[in-house]
């Protein structure tokens, strides 16, 4: 594999400062198996071994063109919230196999303990990253995500007038330990930034009306992005569904850096850009669907065109949410492609074979 930049971490801080980086950025909340393969150039012989999983990623972000790696959150280990078996499935409604249904269950519920993290991987894979690579960390899911897989939507809705005092002690059991670990997670050096994910809407609103949100939820995203701040990184929000109701309240109040996850269907990209790019950064945002359906010299001319409009000033290209394995890998390589144009690029550097 060819990339046309050396990696530099300094370039996506730029974007998330909202400035204009020197050269075209690309930002990808994760990628899948067989592209990873595909861009490393070789199979991963164990995909159980969570090592080689991540050797193999960090191959493959270096190849394709990325100045970061994000890593599976599948070996954070103590850190996970147990629920009944989301994992194996491909989709998963919100009502199903709820955990926490009163206090009883609630008091008897096996809670995580961030502490028993195996978070010294970050510090063991780190001399596999190219000079001025970092780590990206997501979170293992988010407040309100973990909060309804433990007691299902419909339930949640319930107990919000039959037993508020429940309702704030589960979301408060979630917070307390989503916020211990990325105070735990964000002084590790060689993380540059973290992702925040929590998904808070659905296509026309918030899964919970904003009073609800703000109470409950933003509370705690609040502290969450204050102890990352505090250990000078950045946080990137990454959120699907309708955030019209309080994109203002998540940019002024909540400070995030950065919001990623956009569907044209909602908002799209370019829109959201030109609405609030001038307050955060915007990452990502070649529709789902789009990637998946178009044409790759149609995916390839949106991409170059989002780069024009943007300028990459406070901008990162890449999907509007992922890469999962049904994207066709011709449409992801004619996404990134665009960021070879050199009259994006203020750098003259040689292309680097990696």
């Amino acid at each position: 594999m060819i990339r046309k930049y050396k990696p530099d971490f300094e370039q996506l801080l730029m974007v998330l400062r909202r400035e204009k980086p020197d050269r075209p950025v690309l930002f990808e909340y994760f990628t899948n198996g067989p592209l990873n393969e595909y861009l490393s150039g070789r199979k991963n012989s164990d995909p159980d071994n969570l090592e080689e999983t991540i050797k193999i990623t960090i191959e493959a972000f270096t190849n394709a063109g990325y100045d970061y790696v994000t890593v599976p959150t599948r070996f954070y280990g103590g850190m996970k919230f147990t629920t009944a078996g989301h994992d194996q499935k491909a989709t998963v409604s919100q009502n199903e196999g709820s955990i926490i249904t009163d206090r009883t269950s609630f008091d008897s519920y096996p809670w995580p303990d961030p502490e028993k993290g195996d978070f010294d991987t970050f510090n063991r894979m780190a001399p596999l990253l190219s000079n001025n690579m970092k780590f990206i960390a997501p979170g293992p899911g988010g407040v309100l995500e973990n909060v309804i897989d433990l007691v299902g939507f419909e339930r949640l809705c319930y107990l919000l007038f039959e037993d508020e005092p429940l309702v704030q002690n589960i979301f408060d059991a979630v917070g307390s330990r989503l916020l211990r670990f990325y105070e735990i997670t964000s002084g590790i050096e060689n993380i540059g930034a973290l992702i925040v994910n929590d998904d808070w809407g659905f296509k026309t609103q918030t899964m919970l009306d904003p009073g609800s949100m703000l109470r409950y939820v933003f509370s705690w995203h609040k502290k969450i992005v204050e102890a990352i701040h505090l250990n000078g990184k950045p946080a990137i929000l990454h959120s699907c569904g309708n955030l019209e109701a309080v994109m203002d309240f998540l940019i002024d109040d909540l400070k995030y850096d950065a919001k990623h996850s956009w569907e044209d269907i909602i908002c799209p990209v370019e829109e959201g850009w030109q609405r609030w790019g001038d307050r955060i950064a915007i990452l990502g945002g070649i529709d789902m669907d789009f990637l998946v359906r178009r044409k790759p010299d149609e995916i390839y001319c949106r991409a170059e065109e989002l780069l024009k409009l943007t300028e990459s000033k406070g901008y990162a290209l890449g999907s509007g949410n992922s890469i999962p394995a049904f994207v066709p890998i011709d449409n992801y390589l004619a996404m990134i492609r665009a960021i070879e144009k050199p009259e994006f690029s203020n750098l003259e550097r040689p292309l680097d074979k990696i």
